[in-house]
């Protein structure tokens, strides 16, 4: 076989692929190829313990073999045989090593044709599983990297992958972040078709950067599709703080986020996390200097992180919210954070429409002063500004129902409900009224930072900004002509594990 160099891999696995799906149909294909091939596959061992994949193509046994795993969980997979039926008795024994079979029970013969092979692997391993896949490939070349979309067909069903390819592991990170998927897990072809066999238990974890805070959730997934969690648990990190005044990401608070990014990383692995999927918001989306972050998290927490696009933003949190809560007729979602605020309008689990606004409680924290008792005439000034700025939810039909989460609805909820310890079953479903926000609003305005963090229910390094939150959640309840709303503890990081992880 001819020497081969191998390669830095990415792929991706589902029926939706986002905006990289626009991204290649825009382009023409360099090829089309259409294969019948035959995966065996060892569950359990064959695409993450032994780091094997093993088909047959073309009347050949093709063994690959991975090689190495940067710290950012790009994959270096190389090729280990190609050999064509009839196999060696050698060339067999070396298949059943590759998915972890003993090769005692193998019947010593010159020759193993495919069809006494899969006898053999029948009798000796009945774990082992035998997929016939049929695969539409296009292959593109997106500025010098190999990419291609494929739709898989099994007996099992069909879903679609995306892969991409190169020996330069740089050009691979730059091609995933450039076709937005670079939040989605970094799957092998026998976990893809694992998956598509059926549930994958598992721990699998989701790291969401905020320019307020950073967020951990590790969730475990079991053999009927459904999750518990194992953990959720934020660290205000203020990587925005400053970003208003310097327009770029300060020194300072970046070192604190990399460093909660790491810890998050750290114990998500601990907790037995076997995917990790992180996306950056509206701070790094606006700081040119973002890339930063990107390149120290991947350095030190071995995590890729994928800066999401606002509308993206809106249409994951909108997955979360209507997969968690019962909703009928026009719905909002919004959710609100440190540096802006994401809408998605639907209708019967329709998405119809969703944006981005850069309103945020950073911002009008840093704008207005409101980190400390502040009079009614600054309160209302910075009322009318952020009315200003959401002047796109204007002329629109009254919701039948609108959702709200972020930190400040569900410190808003937790403050309701006194609650001593956050209890995120509590504070789900939480229905939260104009009297109730107006209350609120003037308990933060009249209070001091240290009183604030008196508060029971309020999470203390919310204390500076909970004033403007509250003050953005009763101005789009203004806006959108609605007497109340109700608040989802599922957030950003429920919708990007669905998306990720299934």
């Amino acid at each position: 076989m001819p020497v081969v160099v191998p390669r830095w891999e990415w792929r991706t696995f589902g029926q939706h692929l986002g905006a990289a799906e626009a991204v290649l149909a825009a382009r023409e294909p360099d090829q089309v190829h259409d294969s019948d091939e035959l995966y065996l596959l060892a569950p359990g061992r064959s695409s993450s313990g032994r780091g094997t994949v093993v088909k047959v193509r073309d009347e050949l046994m093709d063994v690959k073999r991975l090689h190495d795993v940067s710290p950012d969980g790009l994959q270096r997979w190389a090729p280990e045989r190609k050999s064509p039926f009839p196999l060696t008795h050698d060339d067999a024994l070396a298949v059943l090593e590759a998915l972890g079979v003993e090769g005692a029970g193998l019947p010593v013969r010159d020759a193993h044709s495919l069809p006494g092979l899969l006898d053999a692997l029948a009798a000796t391993a009945p774990d082992v599983l035998v997929v016939e896949v049929h695969k539409e490939r296009r292959r593109y070349t997106l500025d010098g990297c190999p990419a291609e979309l494929t739709h898989v067909r099994t007996s099992h069903g069909s879903t679609r992958t995306i892969a991409v390819e190169h020996a330069d592991p740089d050009l691979v990170r730059a091609t995933v972040r450039a076709l937005g998927l670079g939040h989605r897990a970094n799957t092998s072809y026998p976990r893809g078709l694992e998956a598509l066999l059926g549930p994958r238990p598992g721990r699998f974890a989701v790291i969401d950067v905020g320019t307020n805070s950073v967020k951990l959730h590790v969730g475990e997934r079991h053999a009927d599709g459904t999750w518990t969690t194992v953990l959720d648990r934020a660290d205000i990190t203020r990587l925005g703080d400053g970003l208003r005044e310097t327009g770029r990401l300060r020194p300072e608070p970046v070192a604190r986020t990399v460093d909660a990014i790491t810890r998050m990383a750290d114990e998500a692995r601990t907790l037995g996390a076997v995917e990790i999927a992180a996306v950056g918001t509206a701070g790094m989306r606006i700081a040119p200097n973002a890339a930063d972050v990107v390149d120290a998290v991947a350095q030190r927490a071995g995590v890729v992180l994928q800066v999401i696009s606002g509308e993206e933003e809106a249409r994951l949190a909108y997955r979360a919210a209507t997969a968690e809560l019962p909703l009928a007729g026009r719905q909002v979602v919004f959710d609100t954070g440190g540096g802006s605020s994401q809408f998605t309008f639907g209708t019967a689990g329709r998405v119809d429409e969703r944006f981005s606004v850069e309103v945020g409680a950073v911002r009008f924290t840093e704008r207005f002063g409101l980190d400390s008792v502040v009079g009614r005439d600054v309160l209302d000034d910075a009322l009318a500004a952020i009315a200003a700025d959401l002047g796109r939810l204007d002329g629109r039909p009254v919701p039948d129902s609108v959702v709200a989460m972020g930190g400040a609805v569900t410190n808003l909820a937790a403050v309701r409900h006194g609650l001593s310890s956050y209890d995120p079953d509590v504070v789900q479903g939480t229905v939260l009224d104009r009297a109730e926000i107006d209350r609120q609003i003037e308990l933060y305005r009249t209070s001091g930072p240290e009183e604030r963090r008196a508060i029971v229910g309020l999470q203390p390094a919310r204390a500076e900004v909970i004033l403007a939150g509250a003050c953005i959640v009763r101005s789009v309840l203004d806006r959108l002509g609605a007497d109340a709303l109700t608040v989802s503890d599922r957030g950003l990081r429920y919708g990007v594990r669905a998306e990720a992880f299934g």
